[in-house]
């Protein structure tokens, strides 16, 4: 039997990892939830929910997919066969993993985008608006139906050579350049934005507390599904980086490391956008793409320097988007391994061709597209391999496989907040998406 491919460092997991986590949640939506529920009112119990899915979900996705050194369906299949249920399993399994492509195909759209106002802000074409209007109508124009063909097809292609390198060659090797630029170059824009005038009107806001937007609880249900996307928990990603793991690993500390850096990583981009609005007197009402492709353009061209301020910045919010590609195709690549025994760069070109097919017919409608699939598909995902993880493995199971490469035994209160805590959460996250029209 073929040797399963793995990791081939501590660092190369961590950051791996950490690359799947940060995203654009951290970078165009937690501003924003930060500047509408009230600063450090929003921190508060963002906070509580990022260390309660960092230490049951993260540690769970990672053990299950260590303890089976197999993707979702694998894994589920597994865990069923002991009570004689490998085939439903299986069929379960395949949830997340159909998952994990649509939501890669979708997030390609979104590179996409990204690339090509990378480039433009060394060409000058990003920053080529005179107001908002002008640039929400040079969006506009782009996301439109077939609007970003070829900047769209450039963003998998690098996406796709990356994972057919395999996981130690390609996808540790780009997340040990990806993550500590993106976190260099946040940091600089971060020192940049201190010494403007008006952005420590931005700060005093970020950390104040009232105490009437703390008590409300739509405040705490935005928290919630801010850090549970921002943690990608939804059964494929995790548990599929969980899968190369060695036994030597300490998954628990592996897992606090990846929260810790995901926060800071939300921080950051918090620290950076917040007080550059407030040097204009702007407030940051307007998240998701709107956001990254208009407001903060038209912003960055009144900046001093602000050429340069865009490069930094389009250029971190590539590495953070090309991390979280890499890693939501690779759910549905190892699954193409392991059903049809094809080597590495074949499924990676399968999915890759699949893929480039889809993504220029849905760029119409992607908003719609990774609506569906944030409201629907990834909370249920997540939930499924929780049920599976803590309720069909079991006690002896999960503690079993949690405790693996640690010299002392993982607390005992994890189990029964993972299966009575963790698990009835994801469904909460489910239905709160559905009746609210999302929450993530």
């Amino acid at each position: 039997m073929k040797k399963r491919e793995s990791f081939n460092s501590k660092w190369g997991v961590i950051l791996a990892c950490i690359g799947s986590a940060v995203g654009m949640g951290n970078i165009w939506m937690f501003p924003t939830r930060v500047s509408l529920y009230g600063g450090g009112s929003f921190l508060i119990p963002y906070l509580i929910f990022v260390v309660l899915i960092g230490s049951t979900g993260i540690i769970g996705e990672m053990s299950f997919g260590r303890a089976t050194r197999s993707g979702p369906i694998g894994a589920f299949g597994a865990v069923c066969e002991r009570r004689g249920m490998k085939k439903a399993g299986e069929a379960i399994g395949l949830i997340p993993v159909l998952g994990s492509l649509a939501m890669a195909i979708g997030y390609t759209v979104v590179l996409g985008w990204i690339l090509k106002y990378a480039v433009g802000t060394f060409t000058g074409s990003t920053l080529a608006g005179n107001d908002v209007d002008e640039f929400g109508a040079a969006f506009g124009g782009m996301a439109s139906a077939f609007g970003n063909n070829g900047w769209l097809l450039a963003a998998l292609a690098i996406g796709i050579v990356i994972l057919m390198l395999g996981v130690g060659s390609g996808i540790e090797k780009a997340n040990k350049v990806l993550m500590p630029v993106f976190f260099v170059l946040f940091v600089i824009l971060g020192i940049y934005v201190f010494f403007q005038p008006g952005a420590s009107d931005g700060y005093r806001y970020i950390f104040r507390v009232d105490p009437a937007i703390l008590s409300d609880p739509f405040t705490w249900i935005y928290a919630l599904g801010q850090a549970f996307f921002s943690l990608s928990i939804a059964g494929n990603g995790t548990l599929i980086y969980g899968s190369y793991l060695s036994e030597k690993e300490n998954i628990p500390a592996s897992a606090g490391r990846v929260a810790l850096f995901d926060t800071i990583a939300a921080m950051l981009a918090a620290l950076v956008i917040i007080p550059a609005m407030a040097t204009t007197g702007s407030q940051l009402n307007q998240g998701g793409p709107g956001l990254l492709f208009i407001f903060l353009p038209n912003l960055f061209k009144s900046m001093p320097g602000g050429s340069i301020v865009a490069i930094v910045f389009f250029v971190a919010v590539l590495f953070a988007g090309i991390s979280s590609l890499i890693n939501l195709y690779e759910a549905p690549i190892a699954t193409v391994q392991e059903k049809f025994g094809l080597g590495r760069v074949k499924a990676c070109a399968l999915i890759g061709i699949f893929s480039a097919v889809v993504s220029v017919c849905i760029q119409g409608i992607v908003s719609g597209w990774m609506d569906v699939l944030s409201i629907y598909i990834c909370p249920l995902g997540a939930g499924l391999a929780a049920i599976m993880f803590f309720w069909v493995g079991g006690k002896e199971y999960v503690e079993k496989q949690v405790n693996l490469g640690r010299e002392r035994t993982f607390t005992s209160v994890f189990y029964p907040i993972s299966k009575y805590v963790f698990c009835p959460l994801c469904f909460l996250v489910l239905i709160l998406g559905i009746i609210l029209g999302g929450i993530g």
